[in-house]
């Protein structure tokens, strides 16, 4: 059972409204900082496409050599996952989630000074190690604060942070971009790198002094609605640890986690690829705009990925059918990746990168809704981080699948007919992935 550093006290019954108002206060004290961190983590991860519109030529690369070392970033993301989420199961998530947002900021900010392709992959494993547990761990550490029949809206609340980085990234990256290149000496993408590594750094000292680590922690609960969700968690934890076991060994051999981390491959393969050649395609859709303008229409896709994505999590919790919530989203994305390719027009275009955007990012809140539904104690801490950095494996590959396929064609027809494909396969798997919906 989760060690939640005591036993639950007795507590009086609370009512369905107080209940109701406790969940709602413990999401409006975490959520808000742990979406910003993830907008943080999503912006130095992913400004890497944007940049790559000046930086490939600068750095003398070819489209696949700069594909394949931007999913390089993977590499250090799968080895060091679950060691450091067995760490912040052991050290707190306050201190843990802090230490790690510092460390990616410093090696973001870092890549400003690479200078050919050695380099640049060199700063892109670092930055995957960096980063690695913060996702994984975040989804673990959800697990301690809110119970199953409200995890996947606060999932989803927390993922919202995929379409707000993708949102903010591109803009913001263009407008650096084109205001700030040769000043100083630095080029625009060199600029991107140090600018937007600022606010992970910020961000993480503000973690370390405010966020709580367990419920038996938080003093700005009441006692009887501390008391009351101590309980309600360890209750939910010892029911899932009597049906599955809590021991990590025993999700490390797991067919179910196993068959998750195939469904995530697919979901990881489509959202690293269709992040890092958004602008490259929106560009050419629009050859004539600016570098900022090009950001501003790669931020739509984002922005109908956020508004979908927590209407999806909403509706899934209500109905809990997780699976047909991660089926349907897949082939929204599919479809929205076959319309990309085969557009006459600009507006069309457009309209199907958003519906791809929309798919992929609706699919993460059920997603995660299901590895919990049975996981717990270290098998969870462990079996999620799993999930995500053999997953990741997907990630890796994408970006440099899908950049051998766009050098060898000359074209980015095929290269979304390749990601089309892989999500079509991803909403086969979903409808026969394992959970637990007691």
């Amino acid at each position: 059972m989760m060690n939640t550093g005591e036993s639950p006290p007795p507590h009086r019954q609370l009512t369905a409204a107080e209940t109701t108002a406790t969940i709602r206060k413990v999401a409006i004290r975490l959520l808000p900082l742990l979406l910003l961190a993830y907008v943080a983590n999503l912006i130095d991860r992913a400004n890497v496409g944007f940049a790559k519109l000046t930086m490939q030529a600068d750095l003398g690369m070819s489209d696949p050599a700069f594909a394949f070392s931007t999913g390089m970033f993977y590499f250090g993301y799968l080895v060091f996952e679950v060691p450091s989420n067995l760490l912040l199961r052991r050290i707190g998530a306050r201190i843990w989630f802090a230490r790690i947002m510092m460390t990616w900021g410093v090696v973001s900010g870092a890549t400003m000074f690479v200078t050919g392709a050695g380099s640049f992959m060199s700063a892109r494993i670092l930055l995957g190690v960096a980063e690695a547990g913060f996702f994984p761990g975040v989804i673990y550490y959800l697990t301690y604060w809110f119970p199953v029949r409200e995890r996947t809206r606060a999932v989803a609340t927390f993922m919202a942070a995929n379409a707000i980085g993708g949102t903010l990234t591109n803009p913001l990256s263009g407008l650096i971009m084109q205001n700030l290149d040769q000043t100083w000496g630095l080029h625009g993408w060199q600029w991107v790198f140090l600018i937007e590594s600022l606010p992970s750094l910020i961000l993480g000292a503000c973690v370390y002094f405010f966020l709580t680590d367990r419920p038996s922690e938080a003093r700005w609960l009441d006692d009887h609605e501390r008391n009351w969700l101590v309980q309600q968690i360890s209750q939910e934890e010892e029911h899932r640890e009597q049906r599955h076991g809590a021991n990590f060994r025993q999700a490390l051999i797991s067919p179910r986690v196993w068959y998750l981390i195939l469904l995530y491959f697919t979901i990881a393969f489509c959202a690293n690829a269709g992040s890092l050649y958004l602008p490259e395609l929106i560009q050419n859709h629009f050859p004539d705009s600016s570098k900022s303008e090009v950001g501003l229409v790669a931020a739509i896709p984002g922005l109908c990925g956020m508004v979908s994505m927590l209407l999806n999590g909403w509706w899934s919790d209500r109905t809990r059918k997780y699976r047909l919530h991660v089926a349907l989203p897949a082939l929204l994305g599919a479809g929205g990746w076959l319309l990309a390719a085969l557009a006459n027009s600009p507006a069309w275009a457009v309209v199907g990168l958003s519906l791809a955007f929309m798919g992929v990012m609706c699919m993460l809140p059920p997603f995660w809704s299901l590895p919990t539904s049975f996981l717990s104690g270290a098998a969870a801490a462990g079996g999620i981080a799993l999930i995500s950095s053999v997953g990741n494996i997907g990630g890796l590959l994408g970006p440099g699948i899908v950049g051998l396929i766009n050098e060898a064609t000359k074209s980015h027809l095929y290269g979304l007919f390749a990601l089309a494909g892989i999500l079509a396969l991803g909403s086969i798997l979903a409808l026969f992935s394992p959970h637990d919906p007691s």
